[in-house]
């Protein structure tokens, strides 16, 4: 289990828990932001590709709620399916990077 800070402006801080378990894909809101940005796609761009609400999508990337097992299934695929490999938990975090580009 990981467990996610985000310091709002009121300096308050939100916990967000994602259990690869309970929800069967891992994936952090940082390694959500971090793949659209090597997508370049907008939230509403990632919205309407995985099939979700842009609402879903916006706490989930801040921090604030963790979307239910088919929204967060969904969103991951679409970014897998747009080319962003996910890094697992190897000691050095979880990342993202773009799959290898297949050369003729």
């Amino acid at each position: 289990m990981v467990k996610l800070k985000r310091h709002a402006s009121t300096c308050q801080t939100k916990n967000v828990k994602v259990d690869a378990n309970q929800h069967g894909v891992f994936m952090t809101p940082a390694q959500c932001r971090a793949a659209r940005g090597l997508i370049e796609w907008s939230q509403s761009e990632l919205a309407a590709a995985a099939n979700v609400g842009l609402s879903t999508l916006r706490n989930f990337e801040a921090g604030r709620s963790v979307p239910m097992a088919n929204n967060m299934a969904a969103i991951r695929a679409a970014l897998e399916a747009a080319g962003v490999k996910f890094i697992p938990q190897n000691g050095g975090g979880p990342g993202v990077r773009l799959n290898k580009i297949q050369e003729d």
